[in-house]
């Protein structure tokens, strides 16, 4: 039986049977050593999502890493290498070997279009298994989901170094390794995207998401740190601690992750058609984050009250909330469920088809730097493999700026587009001031990638984490089970453009790094032209906006 406390706060010792037994552990733990604990039950499961979703996808990210920075070690110039000391007084170091200190059967000429087909197995199997898995995700406990692919993503990344330990070098069992790893990392975006949505409604949603989205920096900051760390003196220890990792917080998310209110009693509020409202802890009406998204040309009513724009410039009328109006959230009843989309009814959802493909060339230019911006600062400035790697955190420090940027101009704009459209536009010459003098100084090196990173990622956070949720909501699908449907979609989309663009990068080093940059801008550029269109209707929106403000 619920219990009440004045304010309409629930004690902790409540108990919700299909939660997971990690919460139900914490309920009665709490109920029997703190009976009169009073709190806002709605509150505190919202930050246990977040929280625990950001762990989850913080660890996807530190998996992804180690291989960027284990490439500078995998083949070098040997010449430079400090040699073990074993080696010289057992008198088995090869002074005539130039590849003694690489790792077969990265040990060649070819190196670099090796290390760029382990890049490309992983993000072209993730992109693949993209649109399966959010097809998956809108049909199963996302709880399950996510536990099975944190842990499969740990295992194989733990396999990887493995191939150390057991002295493996079949280039087979690297390619293997990686696309399995790259399949089950599709776990991830879809899962932690899917279940913030349903707690979160669009009220400040820009700035909800660039916060939670530096999850995606931090983890490349710490899988880049610890596999730094290791190496240049076991380079194995570089993936097989981030999996370890990676599965302890697996195993976390099955005991703790609530992935619907229902399940704790949080449900919602539906008023008329035109919006939904959740039921607060205190007896209040909020906006559930579900109200249809309706076309840039508002009726009368709706622009007189613009309080809630939504991607398209959607204004949401004032609904009045009284006794009569019906909830569901009883203990006796149940949420109806509604059906999942297909791809053709995503499809179809107005945005989707141009974010998609601006995404590709956003991840394309991302995730080069991500995999191949270490060695590049090694061979550009000279540094060794541990100080690049850790240069090149730099890149993802102001991603998280970049994210946080573009969610609050986004909010305050009503223009996620027009956004996007003004930070690409920005990291274009700034790509080619950070190539011509990245290698002036170390101090100039530091601030041009911290800037590229802000303007190169501000764009690809927001249109993974706001707009996919704004657009898997839109009323055109009827529903809010479009939430993995639509992200898989837009972000499977850009995740070809993320396996393109380090393959590419691998081939066309080889002709010299400007030409790297060169492939970047443009690809930048394609991005921007590809939003043109949705930035026409923003501007129109707004100036029709401002005309009905002045009448």
């Amino acid at each position: 039986m619920l219990q009440f406390w004045p304010g309409g706060r629930r004690i902790m010792s409540t108990s919700y049977p299909d939660a997971p037994l990690g919460v139900r552990l914490v309920t009665a733990i709490t109920g029997k050593l703190c009976p009169q604990w009073q709190i806002n039950r709605l509150l505190w499961f919202k930050c246990s999502v977040l929280g625990l979703t950001y762990l989850a996808y913080m660890c996807y990210h530190m998996t992804r890493k180690p291989i960027s920075i284990v490439k500078a070690v995998l083949h070098r110039n040997c010449s430079q290498a400090q040699i073990p000391p074993e080696f010289v007084s057992n008198g088995d170091f090869p002074p005539n070997d130039s590849t003694w200190c690489d790792y077969p059967p990265f040990d060649g000429t070819d190196s670099a279009a090796l290390l760029g087909t382990l890049d490309t197995s992983f993000l072209f199997c993730y992109a693949i298994a993209m649109f399966l898995s959010g097809f998956i995700a809108e049909r199963v406990s996302i709880r399950y989901f996510l536990t099975f692919g944190m842990l499969l993503s740990g295992i194989f990344c733990y396999l990887f170094g493995v191939a150390k330990v057991y002295d493996i070098h079949s280039f087979m069992y690297f390619v293997f390794v990686q696309a399995m790893a790259g399949i089950f990392q599709t776990t991830g975006w879809p899962g932690v995207v899917t279940i913030v949505g349903r707690w979160f409604g669009k009220s400040k949603r820009g700035l909800i998401y660039g916060i939670w989205n530096s999850h995606t920096s931090i983890g490349n900051i710490l899988g880049t740190l610890i596999a730094a760390y290791y190496v240049e003196s076991d380079w194995s220890m570089s993936f097989i601690v981030p999996g370890f990792i990676m599965g302890v917080f697996g195993f976390v998310m099955f005991l703790f992750l609530v992935d619907r209110p229902e399940i704790v009693d949080c449900h919602e509020k539906v008023g008329d058609r035109r919006g939904s409202y959740r039921k607060m802890d205190d007896g209040r009406t909020g906006d559930a984050g579900n109200s249809d998204v309706e076309d840039p040309v508002a009726t009368n009513s709706e622009q007189e009250n613009p309080s809630l724009r939504s991607l398209h410039g959607s204004f949401h009328s004032n609904i009045d909330i009284n006794e009569r109006t019906p909830i569901i959230g009883s203990i006796n009843r149940t949420v109806p469920q509604e059906e999942a989309i297909g791809f053709k009814e995503a499809l179809n959802i107005p945005g989707v088809v141009e974010f998609s493909f601006c995404l590709f060339f956003s991840k394309l230019v991302s995730y080069t730097f991500m995999y191949w911006l270490p060695l590049y600062i090694g061979f550009s400035t000279k540094m060794g493999a541990e100080l690049s790697g850790k240069v090149s955190t730099l890149f993802d420090l102001g991603g998280i700026v970049g994210a946080i940027a573009a969610g609050m101009i986004s909010d305050y704009s009503g223009m996620a587009a027009t956004t996007c459209v003004g930070m690409l536009a920005a990291a274009a010459p700034t790509l080619l001031i950070y190539q011509q003098y990245g290698a002036v100084s170390l101090s100039f090196n530091i601030l041009l990638l911290f800037i590229v990173g802000v303007l190169v990622n501000g764009p690809y956070a927001l249109i993974t984490t706001s707009v996919s949720a704004e657009l898997g909501q839109h009323r055109s699908n009827g529903n809010s089970k479009a939430l993995a449907t639509v992200t898989a979609i837009i972000d499977g989309t850009g995740s070809i453009g993320a396996a393109i663009g380090p393959l590419l990068a691998g081939f066309v080093s080889s002709s010299g790094w400007e030409n790297v940059f060169y492939m970047l801008i443009v690809s930048d550029l394609l991005a921007l032209l590809l939003l043109l269109r949705l930035v026409s209707r923003e501007l129109t929106r707004n100036s029709r906006r401002r005309n009905v403000r002045i009448e």
